[in-house]
C-alpha cells in the first residue's frame, strides 16, 4: 500500500506561480512513475506531467516551458513548479504514483483568478 499526500494548493493571480508537492509513504518500489494529473470542473481527468524514477520527465503541450516536475527519490517527495500560471490552469491537481499498482493522491485545488 501506498499513502499519497499533496500541499501546496490555493489562489494565486495570472502571472503568479505555486509549487505542489507529494510525499509518498508506504511500500514504495524503486522502479516507479510518478505523475501530476488535473481535473477542471466538469472535465476529465488529464495528465500534467510524469517523471520516472530514473528522472525522465514528459510534460503536457499546454504547460511544456511554464511546470517543472522533480522528485527526491531518497525523500520519497514529488513537486510541480508552476509558473505562469493561467487561469486555464485551475483546476484539483492529483498526484500519481505507478509501480506494481497505481495510486492517487486526494487532490489538491489551484485557482487561478485576477
Amino acid at each position: 500500500q501506498v499513502q499519497l499526500v499533496e500541499s501546496g494548493g490555493g489562489l494565486v493571480q495570472p502571472g503568479g506561480s505555486l509549487r505542489l508537492s507529494c510525499a509518498a509513504s508506504g511500500s514504495i518500489f524503486r522502479i516507479n512513475t510518478m505523475a501530476w494529473y488535473r481535473q477542471a470542473p466538469g472535465k476529465q481527468r488529464d495528465l500534467v506531467a510524469t517523471i520516472t524514477n530514473g528522472g525522465s520527465t514528459n510534460y503536457a503541450d499546454s504547460v511544456k516551458g511554464r511546470f517543472t516536475i522533480s522528485r527526491d527519490n531518497a525523500k520519497n517527495t514529488m513537486t510541480l513548479q508552476m509558473n505562469s500560471l493561467k487561469p486555464e490552469d485551475t483546476a484539483v491537481y492529483y498526484c500519481y504514483y505507478s509501480s506494481q499498482r497505481t495510486y492517487w493522491g486526494q487532490g489538491t485545488q489551484v485557482t487561478v483568478s485576477s
